[in-house]
């Protein structure tokens, strides 16, 4: 294990019901309070209500940034900026999923910054400072509720980016199942997807004598298995909801992560198909990384034997290393199949013409990962396995 320093300042609310504290939860930041959603989802499941019910309670003035992007844009941090500068801004509010969140996060760092704040995610400056920032949480999935990360897209450029700092960390979350009730079943299988894609960017990883974190993993990658699919047979399954909103939390707050290498190079793929695409992330996802698994198994197979054993029930007698391996990436593919994630880029429409493209625009700063770094043409071929 490597050496490592920890912390996470965010405070989590968890449970049915706990919208109702977000009046006690805002008012000590101030006044003047940034509500940032999405496409008005929170408008027609009545949340949209509790929340504005809670912040008139405690006399909050409140200006509003609708319509966040699934990816969402440069264009729209841009427009947030500029309400909350002009509003003198104490809290940003985010109610919904990760990509709401992660617009706030980019608005919470770009007010005080004097630049572009697109600078950030091109790694041209360093965030000193952000705004508070406060979440309730409605999608299981992106676990940004509990992190400093954010992943912004420039459309105009078509990149997609991300930042992390400890200035984007929420002050507080919200997270009541009850709120993903309502979740359409592609975002819950989207959102089961990307949950165990960060697993796995931490799962798979050469840093030796890492039990305890090997567990945590195997532990979140086996309740999503277990959780998802009562979710989608009923939407209200009180404890699948609740178990996967916390899987999602706990799949990246930093806590599986410490003191492992990690690789993050499915995720640096998906991101340039995205951000020319603008498919969901989670789908994305679930069409890489099985690809990614068959390209790279061979770096650690006692690793990738120890999944496809511990979280999937492969019987390795009579096998070899290599088939029980194989036989937990064939698992995990056609369990996303299964839940109904999509399996090939074509499913979209995309075919191999940005394929180049899209290989260099990955290793733009470098070769992608370490469990295996990938230069362009690694990249290119798992593409073109994605195919």
């Amino acid at each position: 294990m490597n050496s490592f320093q920890f912390q996470n300042p965010t405070q989590i609310v968890f449970g049915p019901g706990t919208v109702s504290k977000l009046g006690e939860l805002v008012q000590p930041y101030g006044r003047n309070v940034l509500l940032v959603y999405g496409s008005g989802s929170i408008k027609r499941t009545g949340l949209y209500d509790q929340v504005i019910a809670q912040l008139n309670a405690i006399g909050a003035r409140m200006y509003e940034l609708p319509d966040v992007e699934p990816n969402p844009r440069l264009s729209t941090v841009h427009k947030g900026i500029e309400l909350a500068r002009a509003h003198s801004i104490d809290l940003i509010l985010a109610v919904g999923g990760g990509s709401v969140i992660d617009a706030a996060k980019a608005i919470a760092v770009g007010v005080p910054y004097e630049g572009d704040v697109w600078d950030f995610c091109i790694r041209k400056a360093v965030i000193r400072e952000g705004l508070p920032l406060g979440t309730v949480l409605t999608l299981a999935a992106t676990g940004s509720e509990m992190n400093g990360n954010s992943v912004i897209t420039n459309w105009e450029t078509q990149q997609k980016r991300a930042f992390g700092s400890r200035f984007a960390y929420p002050r507080f979350s919200i997270l009541d199942p009850e709120l993903t009730y309502t979740v359409p079943a592609s975002h819950t299988v989207n959102g089961a997807v990307d949950i165990m894609s960060h697993v796995f960017e931490q799962y798979f990883s050469l840093t030796a004598n890492t039990p305890l974190q090997e567990r945590f993993c195997e532990g979140i990658l086996q309740t999503v298995i277990e959780n998802v699919e009562l979710a989608l047979a009923d939407p209200q399954h009180a404890d699948a909801r609740a178990n996967l909103l916390w899987a999602g939390t706990m799949a990246l707050n930093g806590i599986i992560g410490v003191g492992v290498q990690q690789d993050w190079a499915s995720h640096g793929i998906e991101h340039e198909i995205s951000a020319i695409y603008d498919i969901p992330h989670g789908a994305g996802l679930s069409i890489v990384f099985p690809n990614w698994m068959k390209y790279v198994y061979q770096e650690r197979i006692d690793r990738f034997v120890q999944y496809a054993v511990r979280v999937w029930g492969v019987d390795p007698s009579g096998k070899t290393p290599e088939e029980t391996a194989l036989a937990g990436i064939e698992r995990t593919r056609a369990f996303f199949t299964r839940i109904g994630a999509q399996a090939t880029l074509a499913e979209f429409g995309i075919g191999a013409d940005k394929l180049e493209r899209m290989a260099e625009e990955a290793v733009r700063f470098g070769p992608l990962g370490s469990f295996k770094k990938l230069e362009r043409d690694d990249v290119l071929r798992i593409l073109q396995m994605s195919l």
